[in-house]
């Protein structure tokens, strides 16, 4: 295959409306450009229960998904631990108050989820007016921000997501797209974002193995484009494939194997970083090219002791990441080459985001640790609430939001 676009005229264009606007709002998955990087200047690195704790929100039952922020309404989801009933809540930005707390689904006889996930875990994404709210193959709901009334839902949708749903909305234009990564079934569906209809769906060809369990993956897709032409780069277990966001027509593919793909792409130096999931390395995919990548457009691996969950990040010429049992990472991000390694003592699942100088790593127990983003290791400050994180943290102004087991903080200095 040929390599038909140059890699230099590459560019993020995650919803591109919530750039326009600021990082005064946090509106889908890793923030406005989907990489975790927020562009504030002040943060707090500091804070406990009785210090810079602007409000607290207690949020019913269980959910994994990131709060997401648009002016002063704060969205995030939720739902019974047993997956009968499914909610949006929205949480006033000054106050703290729960504004809306919406019912939109139900399941009389949903299944068992094994292990960590939640049945709340995909995190929902916001424009101006609407916001969409997915929860897999149990439902997703667009609401009016202001009314908080539905404008339309989908329930069929199908997928055995078999240990629960993850993959979080995006939006690129007039198209809301939605992963479904299954025992039974793994496609790509793109919807109208105004009508809810679909636009087009694609069937994943990638070389399976016969265990449905091996098949699934939890994976968010980018959109990214390439000499102006947009790419949805969408990881799933065994490899990742970029679509022509419009149409669905396969662009490139890379074969990485690995199952459970959790982390979300980006791109930074002409490259697009993957995770290849519970075969724990993380890959640096050349932009800029076409057709099967897996033996000529992977620029470097880092292999075995990458996260399977949590997110990696850059921020200049550095890579961070932290795995799931707690060791963090520097690379170099142009050649993979480590520059240090430390063990934070929590496990995680939590993404890290970037604000003024500092990383931001949300442990599942109690503790966030502030990392200064640099070459080498400096621990600025660890922080501990009563209870840990399995969702990412939002940024959005010089607030830090942070969803816990039990509630939702917005952690600002007095």
């Amino acid at each position: 295959m040929s390599r038909h676009f140059s890699a230099a005229a590459v560019s993020i264009v995650l919803f591109a409306a919530s750039v326009a606007a600021g990082d005064d709002n946090w509106p889908q998955f890793r923030g406005p450009t989907g990489d975790g990087i927020s562009t504030a200047t002040k943060l707090p690195t500091v804070w406990s229960e009785t210090e810079n704790i602007r409000w607290k929100a207690e949020i019913h039952d269980k959910g994994w998904s990131s709060p997401i922020v648009w002016g002063n309404q704060v969205w995030l989801t939720t739902a019974t631990e047993e997956g009968k009933q499914f909610f949006a809540v929205c949480v006033d930005r000054k106050t703290g108050k729960v504004i809306h707390d919406i019912h939109l689904f139900s399941e009389s006889n949903p299944p068992k989820i094994k292990q960590y996930n939640s049945f709340a875990s995909p995190t929902p994404v916001i424009e101006e007016g609407r916001v969409y709210a997915h929860f897999g193959s149990h439902g997703t709901a667009c609401l009016d921000t202001a009314t908080a009334k539905v404008v339309w839902s989908r329930t069929d949708l199908p997928c055995d997501h078999f240990r629960g749903p993850a993959s979080s909305p995006v939006i690129y234009k007039n198209i809301l797209f939605l992963t479904f990564d299954g025992y039974d079934r793994q496609y790509v569906a793109a919807l109208d974002k105004m009508t809810g209809k679909t636009i087009w769906e694609k069937e994943r060809t990638l070389p399976y193995p016969s265990n449905g369990d091996l098949k699934k993956a939890f994976a968010t897709p980018s959109v990214i484009e390439v000499d102006g032409k947009p790419q949805l780069v969408s990881p799933a277990a065994m490899g990742t494939i970029a679509f022509d966001p419009m149409t669905g027509t396969e662009i490139w593919r890379v074969i990485h194997g690995g199952m459970n793909e959790a982390t979300r792409p980006y791109l930074a130096h002409g490259l697009i970083y993957l995770s290849t999931g519970h075969t724990s390395g993380l890959i640096a995919v050349k932009a800029g090219l076409q057709g099967d990548l897996t033996k000529n457009g992977i620029a470097w691996k880092f292999e075995k002791v990458a996260p399977t969950r949590p997110s990696s990040i850059v921020v200049g010429d550095l890579l961070f990441m932290v795995n799931d049992t707690g060791t963090a990472f520097c690379l170099d991000a142009k050649s993979g080459k480590l520059n240090w390694k430390e063990t934070l003592g929590e496990k995680f699942s939590a993404s890290p985001v970037y604000a003024a100088g500092n990383l931001y790593f949300a442990g599942e127990t109690s503790k966030t640790f502030v990392v200064a983003a640099d070459k080498t290791y400096k621990l600025v400050e660890t922080n501990k609430l009563p209870a840990g994180c399995k969702a990412s943290p939002a940024v959005a102004g010089s607030e830090l939001f942070l969803r816990t087991s039990t509630h939702l903080y917005c952690i600002a200095e007095k």
